[in-house]
């Protein structure tokens, strides 16, 4: 038997980590892991482990799925089968070279070799310290030079020349290259660019969203051709988001719901686009939020397993029934204390309507933490006890509504619930400050003139107020080594490899002094970006540039100014306005759309049918066209025929390019 774990890497980058499973030949994980990818890559790797106790790990095999053929497997359960993890497997990166032989090859004559550079090449643990060797074999002679080692660098400079004496009669079979201690198969890569033209849909849909009857719009039309209304909700609310038209077009598609809606205890309620936009909205823009408030409790829950069941029905002989309500009513009240006195935007308690938050935002997110990234899988079935009995107090604690024992399906759930009918409860609910803590490693600051700046790892700590770092993870009432108001924060930006030959940095700018973090990984250094730039986007005195390097010797390595006080020379990338704006990239969000068109293309005819019929035939509704929502057939027909002709455009676009760059490309050209 094994006790397996699997790890997420972008190329040899671990990214994401799952549980153990002990005991297991057949392990089943049911684990979500979601970042936005934050560089490039080349494949998408999965490697199993099997966990040794007194020895390393060894691994048990790997998946890898090139960028290019990730398209393939999108919304399918795939077996793989697992490969061997080899030294050949792991070759990454490309490699510059220039080999020159000698005009007229004589008893003296030569090759001539030189090594450029190497790009890509993979980082391991964190680390990557190349070296290439050049072999020269033959029958009879066998010769071999290195160069020197570029430490903590995976796209090297090498610009060295060898130089191999080949005699007239010396016959080479082959010259040899090896990186990093791993041989290459090959000395060039040739490397093709899918690129896609999606001009003019984004100013499709605002004109549509403003001019034309929702349901004749082409957002509209994408939520009724998909399979799953998320499929369109999310592209859709990245794209608005993207370019500020968020509000108008969730305002238009709610207004034409609630046209719709018969019984007004169901609007917002069911599975429609408007539903699915509203909750990936509040997704995207809440997300940061619900780590810092909720988080940490649903950590502590899925931590305990403490015996939380209050249904006499269910209840275990073991178990105490006064006890566990105790304890459900203590997870209750932290989660309320975690929800309700954070705020960081001073007018969120009073705009936001607290039944709507709380039943489609903070219920969904306890209920299933997996979905919004706060746990990196589904809990087990005791943990998700616990939390169906937190949510459901949660949901009813939000309606506000003082009598709440009629709210309840569930006698045990409505005798349970008068411990929250107290005031303070509804009073904390209307005021609608957590934290979020990670292990990095930092360089000491130079506060002391004459004090060592080295690095040590120190245990990370971010509230609504201040950023601190501590020796140990311990409880927050432990003196702090380090405070940082969050005030103070002038600018929190990445940190180039060169300032001291290490990945995944990133700074926190203070007025007199920078603070210099390396992260765990790729993802885990956007993210604390991310974060620390959201809550500290509306300080009055934030920079408009910074210095991308550091201050060392003397000077700026990136500008080479010799003041530490010298302005910035790059223009801040965080500038983020007070209103929700996200990170998104907008040409891959309408690539996404035009995907989905492309997609259901077939549906799209149909649907097209279906406002033809409707137009000219006012008997009953044929089946096949039932599952559409069209208010305006005739609208709805030219909308259709727009999209239907823009898709067919950019398709033959798109076959036209790769024919082209086809017939355009060397083997061993970039």
């Amino acid at each position: 038997m094994r006790d397996c774990y699997c790890t997420v890497n972008l190329d040899q980058e671990e990214v994401f980590r799952t549980k153990t499973l002990e005991k297991s030949l057949c392990p089943f994980y049911g684990e979500d892991f979601y970042c936005e990818i934050p560089r490039s890559f080349r494949h998408l790797s999965f490697y199993i482990f099997d966990r040794d106790v007194f020895r390393r790990d060894s691994s048990i095999g790997k998946v890898a799925v090139k960028k290019e053929d990730l398209q393939k497997y999108h919304g399918k359960d795939h077996w793989f089968p697992l490969q061997p993890v080899c030294a050949d497997s792991e070759v990454q990166g490309k490699v510059h070279l220039e080999l020159r032989l000698s005009e007229v090859i004589t008893d003296s004559g030569g090759v001539c070799h030189k090594v450029l550079e190497c790009q890509d090449l993979p980082i391991v643990n964190n680390q990557c310290d190349p070296y290439a060797a050049v072999s020269l074999l033959g029958p009879s002679r066998s010769e071999a030079k290195k160069t020197k080692v570029k430490r903590k660098n995976n796209n090297p400079q090498f610009d060295e020349v060898f130089f191999f004496e080949v005699g007239a009669h010396c016959q080479m079979t082959s010259l040899k290259y090896i990186f990093n201690d791993i041989e290459t198969c090959s000395m060039y890569t040739c490397q093709y660019l899918n690129k896609l033209e999606c001009c003019g849909k984004v100013h499709l849909f605002e004109t549509q969203i403003l001019k034309l009857p929702v349901s004749a719009s082409a957002a509209h039309i994408l939520g009724e051709v998909c399979r799953e209304k998320q499929e369109a909700a999310v592209p859709l609310v990245r794209l608005f988001l993207h370019y500020g038209k968020i509000v108008p077009f969730l305002s238009a598609i709610a207004h034409a719901e609630i046209s719709r809606t018969q019984d007004p205890n169901t609007i917002f309620r069911g599975n429609s686009l408007t539903s699915k936009c509203i909750d990936e909205t509040m997704k995207l823009a809440g997300m940061h939020y619900l780590r810092v408030t909720l988080k940490p409790i649903i950590d502590e829950i899925c931590t305990d397993h403490k015996p939380c069941e209050i249904d006499p029905v269910k209840l275990k002989e073991s178990e105490n029934l006064d006890t566990n309500r105790v304890m459900i009513r203590d997870d209750d009240d932290d989660d309320d204390d975690g929800v309700c006195v954070s705020a960081v935007d001073p007018d969120v308690r009073y705009t936001a309507v607290s039944s709507f938050i709380f039943l489609r935002f903070f219920a969904p997110a306890i209920l299933s933490p997996n979905l919004f990234h706060l746990r990196p899988h589904h809990p087990d079935p005791y943990t998700s006890r616990t939390l169906t009995l937190v949510s459901k107090t949660i949901q009813t604690l939000g309606s506000l509504a003082k009598s709440k024992s009629a709210n309840f399906k569930e006698s045990y759930m409505a005798a349970f619930y008068d411990y929250f009918n107290e005031q303070k409860y509804a009073d904390a609910v209307k005021n609608v400050s957590g934290y979020h803590v990670q292990f990095m490693i930092k360089r000491a600051q130079g506060r002391n003139r004459f004090g060592l700046k080295n690095f040590k790892k120190r245990w990370f700590r971010l509230t609504n107020h201040e950023f601190t770092y501590h020796k140990t993870k311990g409880n927050a009432k432990e003196g702090a080594l380090c405070s940082i108001p969050i005030e103070n924060i002038l600018a929190v930006e990445r940190l180039e490899e060169e300032s001291f030959k290490m990945k995944n940095m990133f700074q926190v700018i203070q007025p007199e002094r920078a603070l210099y973090i390396q992260a765990n990984n790729c993802v885990e250094a956007r993210d604390w970006i991310d974060i620390l730039t959201k809550v500290s986007q509306c300080n009055r005195k934030r920079l408009s540039t910074y210095h991308p390097s550091a201050f060392l010797n003397g000077h700026w390595l990136c500008c080479k100014l010799s003041a530490d006080t010298a302005p910035g020379c790059t223009p801040c990338t965080g500038g983020l306005p007070a209103n929700i704006q996200l990170d998104v990239d907008g040409d891959r969000e309408t690539e996404r759309i035009y995907s989905l068109y492309s997609t259901y293309m077939a549906k799209l005819v149909k649907m097209q049918e279906a406002c033809g019929s409707k137009s000219v035939y006012d008997g009953p509704e044929q089946e096949e066209y039932s599952t559409f929502v069209i208010d305006d057939p005739q609208e709805t027909y030219k909308t259709l025929s727009l999209v239907i002709s823009a898709v067919q455009t950019l398709e033959q676009q798109h076959m036209q390019y790769k024919r082209d760059k086809f017939r355009k490309t060397k083997y061993g050209s970039q």
